[in-house]
């Protein structure tokens, strides 16, 4: 897979960014019971496959194809260790029943949505009643900017769109130690230093099309021109990550619980189901 900025890559991304969402999910997991999961942008199944244990059946999507099968090919299963697998949908639109999912993990996901709410009902709709979703996204004024995030939240934003399909609704943060914070700063300044060569700010009048296929070609020359400075090999991993309930400016990540979704919240015929 094609480094694009859009997904964490092995290698590729700076080991806080992949320390992130490795912490992320190790407290979706520490959330888990038996049962369905869904995994909403599943990529190439590495996170994935952590949901996975006896009595689950983890289902991972991804909107791109090749990416769900190749997913599939190299990491679906049935055995008794619980069933994987992966397919193509879309995370506004998902190919599942009303109510047969007792897990929902939306992993940096919702930021990506121009129209996130439908991403939400989605999850509300596929959740069983007395199931939980995990919602998962930067913190608004800790993160880079980044031409796949589309719609950013802070803690009270989150909190309102989530009660619109949920009845209890939970908001905390990912914070981080002052290791990985000073990594963070220092690429945020790196990066920002770049930007300034962008004195007419040409990409704030790009479509975004053209900007998101600028950035995806830029960012691997970035990565090689910073150098060390890039926050690959620095060591950095989920150890670093901590829950708080106190959300300051620079939490680098939102973690939402939503429970009992709304009656309200509009089901689709079985026949679009698989």
């Amino acid at each position: 897979m094609k480094l694009t900025g859009e997904r964490p890559m092995e290698g590729a991304t700076p080991d806080s960014l992949l320390a992130l969402h490795d912490a992320g999910y190790r407290e979706v997991i520490a959330r888990l019971g038996a049962g369905t999961v869904l995994d909403v942008g599943c990529g190439v199944g590495d996170e994935t496959v952590r949901l996975a244990g006896s009595g689950r059946t983890v289902i991972g999507v991804d909107y791109d194809p090749p990416t769900a099968i190749a997913a599939q090919a190299r990491l679906g299963r049935s055995d008794e260790n619980g069933t994987l697998t992966f397919a193509a949908m879309d995370g506004s639109r998902v190919g599942l029943r009303d109510g047969s999912v007792d897990y929902a993990c939306s992993s940096h996901i919702i930021e990506h949505f121009v129209n996130p709410e439908r991403h939400v009902a989605e999850l509300a709709r596929v959740l069983a009643p007395d199931g939980s979703a995990f919602f998962l996204t930067p913190n608004a004024p800790a993160d880079f900017e980044n031409p796949f995030h589309v719609y950013l939240f802070e803690k009270d934003q989150l909190r309102s769109l989530l009660g619109l399909f949920f009845e209890d609704v939970e908001v905390s943060g990912l914070d981080g130690s002052s290791e990985l914070k000073a990594d963070f700063a220092a690429r945020r300044a790196s990066g920002e230093r770049l930007l300034k060569l962008d004195v007419l700010q040409l990409r704030r009048r790009l479509p975004r099309t053209w900007y998101v296929g600028a950035y995806t070609r830029a960012l691997p020359v970035v990565y090689k021109v910073l150098g060390r400075n890039s926050g690959i090999g620095s060591g950095l991993d989920a150890s670093h990550f901590f829950m708080t309930d106190e959300v300051r400016p620079d939490t680098p990540v939102l973690f939402a619980v939503a429970r009992r979704p709304r009656q309200r919240v509009t089901s689709r015929r079985s026949r679009d189901a698989v």
